[in-house]
């Protein structure tokens, strides 16, 4: 488990970036697959679960997943919610409620933690490429706002995820991006005659358009073997026809 140095003194929570260490899953998926949605033992996976939860806070609430699209859309939990047994089609998880554990699954995708101690606020965000693309890390800051968040109080840890060196996309990713914006052209370099892109900048780039100046960025490329982390071009690259999903989590005490 990797833990964000901003987020880790904040006492009031309690937060992990895991990789695939530790759990009781076989073969591609050994060993800490947390994702329902992968091929893996649904018994590997509720086991893996728990270890996860054990690590954040034995008497906690189970760890609240959602059904990730790459969208713009998110869920918030209030003390006024009732539905936590519904898979919600969403890529983020806002609440204020403690002891319950959210959480998002990635595989190379940024998984993003934000929390605001003045209000007590926290969200993880499963920032793929297209849920970036769409805004939904504005979507999530805008909505903490009018839950009463500051933007200087909110600080947000970047977890491990493919970094650019590894992050090769054709040509038309790359005019997608600049046709939204020409500024983009900064996310891509060319090396050998392929365009890679820069994922972590990106929704960095993000945060820091909303006024976000609190962040901490983990250096970890998940597609790195030695780092020990799920990774869907890995396995893409490997030839195996499905792959194990990490989880980033964050709680409020």
């Amino acid at each position: 488990m990797i833990l964000s140095k901003r987020l880790y003194n904040e006492k009031k929570i309690s937060h992990g970036f895991f990789n695939k260490n530790g759990g009781n899953s076989n073969g591609i998926y050994r060993s800490l697959n947390c994702g329902p949605g992968s091929n893996d033992k649904k018994s590997n996976i509720k086991k893996n679960l728990r270890i996860v939860k054990n690590k954040i806070g034995k008497r906690t609430k189970n760890i609240f997943l959602i059904h990730q699209i790459h969208s713009n859309k998110f869920v918030f939990i209030d003390k006024k919610f009732k539905s936590y047994e519904k898979k919600f089609k969403v890529d983020a998880i806002i609440t204020n409620q403690k002891k319950l554990p959210i959480a998002v699954l990635t595989a190379d995708c940024v998984p993003l933690l934000l929390y605001d101690k003045q209000k007590n606020i926290v969200a993880a965000i499963h920032a793929g490429w297209r849920g970036a693309f769409k805004g939904i890390v504005e979507k999530v800051i805008k909505f903490m706002r009018k839950k009463g968040c500051k933007k200087r109080n909110i600080i947000a840890a970047i977890g491990p995820c493919i970094k650019q060196n590894n992050y090769n996309v054709k040509e038309d990713f790359q005019k997608k991006f600049l046709k939204k914006d020409a500024k983009n052209k900064i996310f891509f370099k060319k090396k050998k005659k392929m365009i890679y892109f820069n994922l972590t900048n990106f929704v960095k780039y993000q945060l820091k358009s909303n006024k976000i100046t609190k962040i901490d960025t983990i250096n970890v490329d998940t597609f790195d073997k030695k780092n020990n982390f799920f990774s869907a071009r890995q396995s893409l690259r490997s030839k195996h026809d499905d792959y194990g999903r990490n989880i980033s989590i964050i709680m409020i005490n």
